[in-house]
């Protein structure tokens, strides 16, 4: 896996977890403090800073067995049933088709 592979597939990770992280301890406004205009869902204290970190560190756990996976690959992907098989004996050579006739040559 090569760096910039890496750093991509760490910054899909980071999103898809925050996407995940977002909604937890998030304390809805009291009826008394909402204000017109105000979502009653939003939450009083948003713990972005919390956030961030949680998933800051989730990701990167994540990404080390991503990483671990695709650099060891302690399962090959010819043993996932639903994936193509890439291994050479599937590979057959491909001979090319003969050219086709044009009329009157």
């Amino acid at each position: 896996m090569s760096w910039f592979a890496g750093i991509a597939i760490y910054f899909v990770i980071w999103w898809i977890t925050l996407l995940a992280v977002l909604p937890f301890r998030g304390n809805p406004v009291a009826e008394e403090d909402l204000r017109e205009g105000h979502d009653p869902g939003a939450p009083a204290r948003t713990l972005l800073l919390w956030k961030v970190i949680a998933t800051t560190i989730i990701a990167g756990i994540l990404w080390c067995i991503v990483a671990w996976v695709m650099i060891y690959q302690p399962i090959s992907y010819d043993d996932i049933p639903f994936m193509p098989k890439f291994s050479p004996e599937y590979n057959e050579p491909v001979t090319p088709a003969a050219p086709a006739q044009q009329p009157g040559n």
